[in-house]
């Protein structure tokens, strides 16, 4: 069975995916298609976990090629706290930008960078929301929370029955990856 981590980002995506490399009956990986269009997007191996803020912008194609046969963990973290990290990480590139610039078609990033909060909050709840439509009726799923993240990745591990070194994917929550610098 697969297993989808579903995010807005600045949630601890990157932390889950290191956590998940501890367990020995899943490959686990974080952003690893992110290159690949199509259905190839969604290809992994079978017994893959990935973390991926931007599978959110896919799951059509998560739902056509694994629908009811996959597990689906909803990473969420406070939503302030979010918003606070993803402003340390806005530029040109940024998903936001994309979002504020491609999606919601406001002005250039140079424009937004200032008043940027306002965007941001729209992102993360656009793919929350967008997140949670998705799951309704999917029999195989968990809200997991950053907040709690050693409580919930404890019954992740049990859920997928998940076999490893589970004191070693703990200690990963106690490590700030990917953490956001000014």
């Amino acid at each position: 069975m697969n297993v989808f981590v579903l995010n807005a980002g600045r949630c601890g995506s990157m932390t889950f995916a290191k956590a998940c490399r501890h367990i020995t009956n899943y490959t686990a990986g974080h952003e690893t298609r992110v290159r690949e269009l199509g259905k190839s997007r969604v290809a992994y191996p079978d017994n893959h976990i990935e973390s991926d803020c931007r599978l959110a912008y896919f799951l059509g194609r998560i739902d056509e090629a694994y629908g009811q046969n996959a597990f689906y963990v909803h990473l969420q973290r406070n939503r302030k706290d979010c918003i606070a990290s993803w402003k340390k990480r806005l530029g040109p590139r940024c998903i936001v930008n994309a979002h504020a610039v491609g999606v919601v078609m406001r002005y250039g990033f140079r424009k937004i960078y200032d008043r940027a909060e306002p965007y941001i909050a729209d992102y993360i709840d656009s793919v929350n929301e967008n997140i949670r439509s998705f799951l309704r009726g999917k029999p195989h799923k968990m809200e997991f929370y950053l907040d709690n993240a050693k409580a919930d990745f404890t019954a992740f591990w049990y859920d997928i029955g998940a076999k490893g070194d589970l004191k070693a994917a703990l200690a990963e929550w106690d490590v700030k990856h990917n953490a956001s610098r000014r």
